[in-house]
């Protein structure tokens, strides 16, 4: 008699049966929410393997937290930036008005050094070394979590699994909200040259 653990083994090594129990893996992850339930129309998970799966879900948890900050910074910045008097207009021009500026070519170097170590910091958490890499290998570190960096300083993680389930999907649902958001923020300022508000 097969026992379920080595009865999910023989089905992930058939490859007849890998890109079902693919499917049902993206269908059971989190973020899979009602309205829509499991919405994936143009076939983005069909054929991934679990590795590259859960390197996609890096990358849209990753989209997502820099899409929420962008969207805020849209809505600040383009009414309250008291460092940089020389900015105005539209947020999609404050980079460029920054640049010919000596306080912008600070905050550049600031905002560049600043990103490069949470990128750093990020990758040799989650990230399989370059030089360990494996041909056909995951990228990313055996028990890694797409998105749990281990930065929790308010304690705000929940400790039991149905609300972490619950916060997951939160976080991934209000991360794909923001880079829609953001998207429509930056065609409309593109499309009219003015400000989300009218300056």
């Amino acid at each position: 008699m097969l026992s379920i653990a080595s009865a999910s083994s023989i089905a992930l090594a058939s490859p007849m049966r890998a890109p079902i129990v693919q499917m049902q893996m993206a269908k059971d992850m989190p973020g899979v929410t009602a309205p829509f339930g499991y919405f994936d129309p143009l076939g983005f998970a069909k054929d991934l393997s679990p590795s590259d799966l859960m390197l996609r879900r890096e990358s849209e948890l990753a989209h997502g937290r820099v899409a929420m900050v962008g969207a805020l910074g849209f809505l600040v910045q383009e009414s309250f930036h008291p460092l940089f008097s020389e900015v105005d207009g539209p947020a999609i021009a404050h980079l460029k008005q920054l640049t010919y500026s000596s306080n912008g070519q600070l905050a550049f170097a600031v905002m560049g050094m600043a990103i490069g170590f949470a990128e750093l910091a990020r990758a040799r958490y989650g990230w399989v070394a370059p030089k360990d890499l494996v041909e056909g290998g995951s990228r990313l570190k055996e028990g890694y979590i797409p998105g749990d960096l281990g930065f929790d300083p308010l304690g705000m993680k929940p400790t039991n699994s149905a609300d972490y389930l619950s916060m997951q999907a939160k976080e991934l649902n209000n991360g794909r909200l923001a880079m829609i958001a953001v998207a429509g923020m930056v065609g409309q300022e593109l499309a009219t040259q003015h400000g989300l508000f009218g300056a």
